[in-house]
């Protein structure tokens, strides 16, 4: 039903790759747009960034894992393009927002007169919200330090199997149901749901959305196999990919950044990883086994180190630091080094 819209693409031959490449982007945005629309009709905070936002920001790195999975694609290809996402949006897309606009998940106490003091009170329900957004987000990071944990265990082995891919399936699955069951309990306890009328209308957009990224990844995925020379090639298609895939994440990054909503800006990175690892990789291994890149080691303890990172300056002052934003980019350009020079 597509070949239609996918040959009148390609007839624009050598802008055919631009084109597919906004298409991706054009879905991209169709995603974060409704997903602006649904934390407006109640899908708010770590809510709308563990249940909603990663699916939709990591929906190219599952399209990606399948394409290769059914395709017999490489898995050191998949395992690169979930490293790269993932190190990039912990310390990168994590980093910038830090240096240039406040990462601050608990707001700044200030103290004052009596008036202050009694205007601080009536305030006092919303900081309760953001000390609550803060325990969800360090329980979400604790998680990513988990699954990495996990990846990292099995991968020393050299490669990954199909039972290991229904571990780390299973591993999201239990996660997945345990955030189901807590938004289910806050909708009670705020006695209001999010399950409206808007919802199944913003669900097929979001799979519209999904569909555009699908036939997009396919078309890119099968046009840079067929190029051998140089840096944009088959060489380089799981850095090339991984980095596609981040221009979703970032964009969502700056734009709740922007708009003050620094826990947003975590959970949507912190649960996009969740997505990655374990899920992609747990996809692409119920069709093939896993070889480890060269650099697997060395990608794996920069994102533990940067989730641990995370964990202490989110879990002791609230914050993360502009200093250690700025730290953060600079682990990403030793990330860049190792990995496609050293």
């Amino acid at each position: 039903m597509l070949n239609p819209f996918i040959h009148w693409i390609e007839s624009a031959g050598a802008g055919a790759p631009w084109l597919f490449l906004l298409l991706f982007l054009a879905a991209s945005f169709l995603m974060i747009w409704r997903l602006e629309a649904m934390s407006a009709g109640g899908f708010e905070g770590t809510v709308l960034g563990t249940l909603v936002m990663p699916y939709c920001s990591g929906m190219g790195n599952l399209i990606f894992a399948f394409i290769l999975g059914r395709s017999g694609g490489s898995g050191a290809d998949v395992m690169t393009n979930s490293l790269v996402n993932n190190v990039t949006n912990m310390t990168l897309v994590l980093g910038l927002p830090a240096v240039f606009w406040s990462m601050n998940v608990l707001p700044r106490k200030k103290a004052g007169t009596e008036k202050k003091k009694k205007a601080g009170a009536k305030s006092a329900g919303g900081g309760k919200a953001h000390e609550l957004n803060r325990l969800s987000l360090l329980l979400t990071l604790t998680a990513v330090l988990f699954f990495t944990g996990a990846v990292w265990a099995m991968g020393r082995k050299g490669r990954l199997d199909f039972n290991d891919g229904l571990v780390l399936i299973g591993l999201f699955l239990f996660w997945q149901c345990f955030h189901v069951f807590e938004v289910l309990k806050t909708n009670v306890r705020q006695g209001k749901s999010v399950f409206t009328w808007m919802l199944p209308v913003d669900l097929g957009l979001l799979a519209v959305g999904a569909l555009g990224i699908y036939v997009s990844t396919d078309w890119l995925v099968q046009w840079i196999s067929h190029i051998h020379t140089g840096f944009i090639s088959v060489k380089h298609l799981g850095w090339l990919s991984g980095w596609l895939m981040v221009l979703p994440n970032a964009l969502l990054a700056f734009y709740y950044a922007w708009r003050k909503q620094p826990e947003v800006v975590y959970t949507s990175q912190v649960g996009d990883a969740h997505i990655s690892i374990p899920l992609c990789l747990g996809v692409y291994l119920l069709f093939h086994t896993m070889a480890m890149p060269a650099f697997f080691q060395m990608g794996m303890f920069i994102l533990l180190g940067a989730t641990l990172v995370h964990i202490v300056f989110v879990s002791l002052f609230g914050k993360l630091p502009r200093l250690i934003g700025l730290l953060l980019v600079v682990a990403y350009g030793f990330f860049l080094k190792k990995g496609l020079i050293g």
